[in-house]
Parts: structure tokens; C-alpha cells; sequence
């Protein structure tokens, strides 16, 4: 019979169980359903006409990308804080950084998709832009930091630092349009002023979509965290293999001599 991997963690065929068949499900109805409500039956807008349309992933993209980061940064905290110093953290932290990155980056370029249709450019050194450009560049430092060498806890314990650091950025990136004159336009749900300024079924189209993005989150951090615990027990496996080959080896050159 084969050997465990180092931790007690037995290899399965795959990271699914019942409970994230059905984030998925629901997560792959909820983007359906936003396709529908995106492109078929919200009303194009007075101004920006169809290419409204990009807001729906857009906004739910961003919006996923700081719940990702916030995460990521929470689990950093409990991590240092806690005195077991629990990896579970770490990996939790992991997971929903390396998610985070992957909606940012979606949110960069439909951001640049609809500047091209409303500015005429691809990209200008906006205030909003330039400071969700660093966000991104920031928590990409952050997975480097994560393949450096070292022990798993010198890891985690580098990569928590920097998540926390990290998030500070979000407050800076979200109202980068009203601390800098920015071509962004404002908030159009969260209004400090009052209702959104939105149709009603294109505000219900949004919300659809930040449900749906939501879940697909849930749903990939889950899987990606499952696979993190299998390749810490990889590592650990091999490490513990090679502690045992370097120690016969040693054995047998004393015994040589």
C-alpha cells in the first residue's frame, strides 16, 4: 500500500463535494441568467447606449475582486493572530488572492473596453485607473511573495504582512473619483446622495450579476483552497522523502568508510 502524504491528507480524485456542486450550479444559473437579463432584456442607456452592457461585468468583477482581497487580508490577520497559526489560513488566503487577481484583471480590461467606447482611449493615467492598476500590481507582489522559497509558515507569515498592507489600497482605489478629479464616473448604486441613479431593470440586472459573481467566488475559492491543502501535503511528502534518501545516504558513506 502506497504511503499518505505527510499531514494525514489522502489524495481524492478531484476537490468537488456535494455542497460545491451546487455553489456551481447556482453560480453557473446566475451567470445565464445575467447574459439574459445583460444583453437581451436591459434597456440600452440614454447616454453610453449599448455599451452599458459592460457595466454588468464590470462593477460585479470589481466588487469581487475587494470582497477577494478583504478575505484574503482577514485570513492573513487570523493567521498571525491566532496561536495555533492554523495554515488553513493561509491557504484560505491563498485561494481568494489568486481569485481576486483573475476579477481584477477582468475588471481592468472591461474597464478599458468602456473607456475606449466613452473616452476614445484605451487607457489614460486616470486617479481611478492608475490606483486599480497598483491594486492589481500589489497583490500580484503578493503571489511572488507566495512562490519564494522557504518553510510553509515563513510563507504564510511574509505573505500575511503584505495582505494587510495590501488592502489598505481599496479605500484609496474606491474613492479615487472624489479625493481626484477623475474622468471615472461617480457611483451610480451606492449614491452617498440617495437612490441609484439607475433604471430599474438594469439595476436589477446588476444586482443578478454581483449575486452571480459572488457564488462563482465562493465557488472557485473553495476548489482552489482544496487543491492548496493537497499541494502543501505534496510538498511536504517530497520533503519528507528527501530528508529519508539524504539520511541513507549518509549512512551509507560512514558505513563505507
Amino acid at each position: 500500500m502506497a504511503n499518505a502524504p505527510a499531514g494525514g491528507i489522502t489524495p481524492t480524485h478531484d476537490t468537488g463535494t456535494r455542497a460545491t456542486q451546487v455553489f456551481g450550479t447556482l453560480a453557473a444559473l446566475g451567470v445565464a441568467w445575467l447574459c439574459a437579463f445583460g444583453l437581451l432584456f436591459s434597456p440600452a442607456d440614454r447616454d453610453q447606449r449599448e455599451s452599458v452592457r459592460i457595466m454588468y461585468v464590470h462593477v460585479p468583477s470589481a466588487w469581487v475582486a475587494y470582497l477577494a482581497f478583504g478575505v484574503t487580508a482577514v485570513a492573513s490577520a487570523l493567521y498571525l493572530l491566532r496561536s495555533s497559526h492554523s495554515l488553513t489560513w493561509d491557504r484560505l488566503a491563498g485561494a481568494s488572492a489568486e481569485i481576486g487577481v483573475l476579477f481584477m484583471g477582468v475588471t481592468l480590461v472591461t474597464g478599458m473596453l468602456w473607456g475606449r467606447l466613452s473616452w476614445g482611449v484605451f487607457w489614460t493615467w486616470d486617479a481611478r485607473l492608475t490606483s486599480t492598476a497598483f491594486l492589481f500590481v500589489t497583490f500580484l507582489g503578493y503571489l511572488a511573495v507566495r512562490r519564494l522559497g522557504g518553510t510553509q509558515h515563513q510563507r504564510a507569515k511574509r505573505s500575511a504582512v503584505l495582505a494587510m498592507l495590501g488592502v489598505l489600497e481599496i479605500p484609496l482605489v474606491h474613492f479615487s473619483v472624489r479625493l481626484w478629479r477623475s474622468l471615472h464616473q461617480d457611483a451610480t448604486v451606492a449614491r452617498i446622495e440617495g437612490d441609484p441613479d439607475l433604471d430599474g431593470l438594469m439595476l436589477f440586472s446588476l444586482f443578478v450579476g454581483l449575486i452571480a459573481f459572488t457564488l462563482l467566488y465562493v465557488w472557485l475559492v473553495i476548489h482552489r483552497q482544496r487543491a492548496l491543502v493537497l499541494e502543501d501535503a505534496l510538498e511536504a511528502h517530497g520533503l519528507d522523502a528527501a530528508l529519508v534518501e539524504r539520511r541513507a545516504e549518509a549512512a551509507l558513506q560512514g558505513g563505507g568508510r
